[in-house]
């Protein structure tokens, strides 16, 4: 399944504020924390989804990245050549 914009997950625009970020990530953790949804698979999977759009969009480097690559800038696996490529810079 592909994974949605963080944007859209979090009802924002792309030229949110940083506080804009916060709100409607507060907004949506208070509506489907698991503590007031108790038993619910969907409102858990929604949490965890804002959740993660927020960690995303609320570090600036992150940010960043996922403006420019989106996904795969954030989900690559690693491996030993990569690692030692970057260790080289």
């Amino acid at each position: 399944m592909a994974k949605r914009d963080y944007y859209d997950v979090l009802g924002v625009n792309k030229s949110a504020s940083p506080q804009e970020l916060k709100s409607a990530y507060r907004k949506l953790a208070v509506k489907y924390h698991p503590d007031k949804n108790p038993g619910d698979k969907a409102a858990e999977d929604k949490f965890k989804e804002a959740s993660e759009a927020y960690g995303i969009l609320s570090d600036k480097s992150k940010k960043e990245n996922y403006d420019n690559f989106g996904h795969a800038s954030l989900h690559r696996k690693k491996t030993k050549y990569t690692i030692l490529y970057y260790r080289k810079m």
